[in-house]
């Protein structure tokens, strides 16, 4: 069980906010506020999941904890050491313990390399194996994703879709993580396949006691293969619980709203369905007061003007609601 007195990854008041720049000039004339104070925590040896509608700014968080995306203000510590504080050099030997998965099987592995370069590349930079031990070690990580070894000389284009991922997999591996950032790992895969790859990161996480940080926009992905789940809306947190608790019984409206979408396999099966109204608001202008209210059905007067704080409520769980108080 993951020790909840030491998260190996802490992260507080978090922000990222993209300028918008117009004009001869380019002066900011506005901000994109992706990320906009998000606070959490994660145990070693769980799997957090981080799910929202597209645009909510979970790749954005993803992407800004391994400082590939540098924030704004807040404090990322990842085993018990503060990432913003360190230096190029000092965070590139700190690189071999977080890694990332991408989305994009297809775009994320270089066409002109070959699987022996693309997954050998981070023995190369970190100076760990050369020649004969490189290949061993990514005949091994090859076989540990379930490829055969023999593919080594191939190219990117000769694979499908899944093999690719396997193959990102294993580049992510390669040096041994304790954190791996999956950034929604199987979107782009047909579902029978997104159930082997969803299967061999549970094996793995096993396997090497990895931590994972899973975004997804999937509920049932989320709910299958997470310890414990944020729900993101709008670059905010607006709960935080178990996956149990989360996709049992949520609390927040965003929730309820996110989980009524997802359609149940009986078509003979009724289910209740919460309709959001209107579009999702822009985040370069975020709504005053609670950034749910404008589509939320059971907003009152005081979410208009009063933004909800993340609080514990009774169960344990975080909501950032007036009325789960």
């Amino acid at each position: 069980m993951p020790d909840a007195a030491e998260p190996i990854l802490s992260v507080r008041n978090l922000k990222k906010y993209f300028p918008i720049r117009r004009g001869v000039l380019a002066r900011v004339a506005a901000h994109v506020k992706a990320v906009d104070d998000i606070s959490f925590d994660i145990n070693k040896g769980e799997t957090f999941g981080l799910v929202g509608e597209s645009g909510c700014g979970k790749t954005t968080a993803g992407r800004t904890v391994l400082r590939l995306i540098e924030p704004d203000t807040g404090t990322i510590r990842f085993d018990g050491i503060d990432l913003l504080s360190l230096s190029s050099q000092q965070l590139r030997r700190r690189r071999r313990d977080m890694q990332i998965i991408f989305q994009d099987p297809y775009a994320s592995l270089n066409p002109r390399m070959t699987i022996r370069t693309i997954v050998g590349e981070p023995f190369a930079i970190h100076g760990i194996a050369r020649g004969s031990e490189r290949d061993d070690r990514v005949a091994n990580l090859l076989k540990t994703v379930g490829l055969d070894p023999s593919v080594l000389g191939r190219y990117p284009h000769e694979f499908s879709g899944g093999q690719r991922q396997r193959i990102g997999i294993a580049r992510a591996l390669a040096l041994k993580p304790k954190l791996i950032v999956a950034d929604e790992p199987v979107s782009a895969l047909d579902v029978s396949i997104q159930a082997q790859i969803i299967n061999l990161l549970g094996d793995l996480q096993q396997q090497f006691g990895l931590t994972y940080l899973f975004i997804s926009h999937a509920i049932p992905v989320i709910e299958h293969i997470s310890t414990r789940i944020g729900v993101m809306y709008l670059g905010k947190l607006v709960e935080v619980g178990t996956s149990a608790q989360i996709c049992l019984a949520p609390k927040h409206p965003y929730t309820q709203a996110l989980l009524s979408a997802v359609p149940i396999p009986d078509p003979g099966a009724r289910k209740q369905r919460v309709v959001l109204k209107g579009d999702v608001p822009t985040p370069i202008n975020p709504p005053s007061g609670c950034r749910f209210h404008t589509r939320c059905p059971i907003a009152i007067d005081r979410c208009k003007v009063e933004e909800p704080p993340l609080r514990e409520t009774q169960d344990g769980r975080d909501a950032a609601c007036h009325l789960v108080e």
